[in-house]
């Protein structure tokens, strides 16, 4: 019961931090906002160029699942298609409605309701594609930073904006680092996890934790080919390409003038900005970044900038749900049953000691 109530804890903790961050950073993005102008700029976007940005913003889920092929190779060669694109919509969804973004694990384990594939060793291989996107989304940023006409670094609340692409590049560096060690010396990670493992973990847990452990370096595998890894990457440049292109042509629906280029930076501000802890569905973070970058840096009014933030956002999101959660249900797989796996795995991690991800 004790641990029960701990892990409802550190559940409850993650989600009431990401709401009160989501609920602060929106109340900032509206500050000084004219909400019937912010209304009138969403009723009068050009509703064919808006279909065109919902529809290019949400078709990198299918690029994502032809990815995640070449990332579960190593591990579960020959997944179908249909599986790979439905479990990338429950994963994406379950983000959009629920708390402490258990969407990698709802995604993960959609797939393995479907296909033989070791839940453990699918979430090793979305580790590696969380890398690759960061990758890509802090290379798009420094371009657009360093595309010529880009407007002065300093309106970025004073600051210049190549600090956080130095700072968040460091952190994907890092992160590329510790992942490769572990896919190029995997016997040698082992050993030091087992080791580890009896000297602070009771008997009852060694097992389930190596072997976690085992499956989820498994998953990793596509690091050590250098072929997978170049196709990822190639797959990983469209992804956010594409997505690109559902800003600007967003931009264009609400009359932004604003160049593609700015379109590559938006996309790259917004990711960045919601890796923060957030509410469900990113809300706030998604609406400060917007903010920040069409009404700071490119000079967009604030209405329109809000308008375009707010409007763009709610046909992503609906785009995204209302298809994952009827793939969830045709799959079976309960949201519920979700959280729970989420619960045991932080009771794990958290109560014995166990490095996060290690255990579903």
């Amino acid at each position: 019961m004790t641990s029960r109530r701990g892990r409802s804890r550190a559940l409850n903790g993650k989600a009431v931090a990401g709401i009160a961050l989501g609920l602060a950073l929106l109340g900032l993005s509206l500050r000084g906002v004219d909400l019937r102008g912010v209304l009138r700029e969403i009723r009068s976007a050009d509703p064919l160029l808006f279909l065109a940005a919902i529809a290019a913003a949400t078709a990198p889920m299918v690029v994502r699942a032809w990815r995640w092929r070449v990332l579960l190779e190593p591990s579960r060669p020959g997944t179908a298609f249909r599986s790979r694109f439905e479990a990338t919509m429950i994963g994406f969804m379950a983000n959009n409605v629920l708390p402490a973004r258990v969407g990698e694990l709802a995604r993960a384990y959609a797939l393995s309701r479907a296909e033989r594939v070791p839940l453990i060793a699918s979430i090793g291989s979305l580790v590696v594609e969380r890398l690759l996107d960061g990758i890509v989304v802090v290379s798009f940023f420094a371009l657009a930073m360093a595309w010529p006409g880009f407007p002065t670094p300093g309106v970025l609340a004073g600051r210049d904006p190549a600090g956080a692409a130095l700072v968040a590049g460091a952190l994907v560096l890092g992160f590329g680092i510790v992942l490769a060690a572990l896919a190029r010396w995997p016997g040698p990670a082992v050993a030091l996890v087992e080791r580890l493992a009896a000297r602070t973990l009771p008997s009852s847990f060694r097992r389930p934790v190596i072997d976690a452990f085992t499956g989820f370096v498994s998953g990793l595998g596509a690091l050590r080919d250098p072929r997978l890894l170049a196709r990822a990457m190639f797959w990983s440049v469209w992804v956010w390409l594409i997505g690109a292109f559902g800003f600007w042509f967003g931009f264009l629906a609400f009359g932004i003038r604003v160049p593609f280029v700015g379109a590559l930076f938006l996309q790259s501000l917004i990711a960045l900005a919601v890796a923060l802890p957030s509410a469900p569905g990113f809300f706030g973070p998604w609406e400060a970044a917007a903010r920040l970058g069409l009404h700071g840096v490119y000079g967009v009014a604030l209405d329109k900038a809000l308008g375009f933030a707010i409007g763009f956002h709610m046909g992503g999101f609906l785009a995204v749900t209302l298809p994952g959660l009827y793939f969830a249900s045709r799959l079976g797989v309960s949201l519920r049953e979700v959280e729970a796996r989420e619960s045991r795995q932080v009771e794990l991690a958290g109560a014995e000691g166990a490095p996060p991800g290690a255990a579903p």
